[in-house]
């Protein structure tokens, strides 16, 4: 009893133990009793953060991966075993391969076919670069042409003219010489 006094504190509450352990004897057969204890000092609420968005993240997160990643196992793996690699054939002296018939592996191919450009529009667009960087390049040196000749001859910059509609200028010459006519007439 002084064991038990020692473990639950007091002998009154160690006696109480005792006898509700061992009070049935289904109980020393299954093995010990469960004690049920409501209001023990030692069981509390701890204040902690809630793990609610945490959680929510993670599910998300699982969620949106299966609903990629399974559609994309699955093609996979029905390409690799009901399709599987090209082979090597021989091809017909007419016939001129396209470019995404050169991949071995069927999602290469469609890849190839459908999302990449071909090399020769690659091509097109790497001299299509190269031809505006050097209309660029011609368009600088010609600036700097027109502002050495500006420097030569101490002129101010004059990079644009607004053009001017001709209707407007024979307009007011027709006026003008109306004025002097009238003018020298008087």
């Amino acid at each position: 009893m002084v064991v038990l006094s020692r473990v639950f504190g007091s002998k009154i509450n160690a006696a109480n133990a005792f006898s509700r352990l061992f009070s049935n004897k289904q109980a020393l057969k299954n093995g010990l009793q469960q004690i049920r204890e409501m209001s023990g000092h030692h069981h509390h609420m701890e204040i902690k953060p809630s793990r609610f968005q945490w959680d929510k993240f993670k599910d998300m997160c699982h969620y949106y991966f299966m609903v990629g990643a399974i559609p994309v196992g699955a093609i996979i793996f029905y390409t690799n075993v009901f399709i599987g690699p090209a082979t090597l054939t021989e091809i017909p002296p007419d016939y001129e391969p396209k470019h995404w018939e050169y991949h071995r592996h069927p999602i290469s191919r469609f890849l190839a076919r459908y999302l990449y450009s071909s090399p020769q529009q690659e091509y097109e667009k790497m001299c299509h670069a190269i031809f505006e960087e050097d209309e660029k390049m011609q368009m600088r040196k010609l600036e700097q042409q027109v502002k050495e000749k500006m420097k030569e001859y101490q002129d101010y910059e004059a990079y644009y003219y607004r053009p001017v509609t001709a209707k407007y200028l024979r307009f007011q010459k027709k006026v003008t010489e109306n004025q002097e006519k009238n003018m020298l007439g008087d």
